[in-house]
């Protein structure tokens, strides 16, 4: 039954995803993004932790540690900024330094988020619902700041202007 509402779960998220990126003019990615849920390095570790209310790699993060569904996920999917995370050759705090996200896998990022926040919040999902999430992160996401700008700028035009105006002005002024 677990393996059944995952399975709808990520399905859904992925058409609330295409159907943001078609929007915006993103085809390909609104078709190939997050096809890895459906690998079963991802999709047995989602069922297994499947709770309906919160991504399941924070239930396997809680129970050993860590995530491997994840791990093998930020690998494989642009959209995410951990995928643009690299070993820096400055002397900087962790090591690690964000590389530029192409804008295309920006905007990809933000249908992500609001397809997220969708399907997690149902019907109390609101147009900041992208944003008050982004903000209640206990600590900033290493982004480098070119990707941080647009982002942010992104996320501040949806909860303010909404969805229709943002992706106009995706269309428009981004991609």
């Amino acid at each position: 039954m677990k393996a059944w509402e995952h399975l709808k779960t990520i399905t859904y998220h992925k058409y609330l995803v295409m159907k943001g990126c078609f929007k915006v003019g993103l085809y390909y990615q609104g078709i190939a993004h997050d096809l890895s849920k459906y690998s079963p390095t991802e999709f047995l570790v989602g069922a297994k932790y499947y709770q309906g209310d919160r991504s399941p790699n924070n239930a396997e993060r809680e129970d050993i540690g860590f995530s491997s569904a994840w791990l093998h996920h930020k690998g494989r999917n642009k959209h995410h900024y951990e995928y643009w995370l690299d070993y820096s050759t400055k002397n900087i705090p962790g090591g690690m330094a964000p590389a530029p996200m192409p804008n295309r896998y920006i905007v990809e990022m933000l249908m992500d988020r609001i397809a997220a926040s969708k399907v997690y919040k149902k019907e109390k999902y609101t147009d900041q619902s992208p944003l008050e999430y982004y903000l209640s992160a206990k600590e900033p996401a290493p982004l480098h700041k070119k990707t941080r700008k647009l982002l942010e700028k992104l996320l501040y035009m949806l909860a303010e202007k909404g969805e229709e105006s943002t992706f106009a002005y995706i269309r428009r002024h981004v991609l």
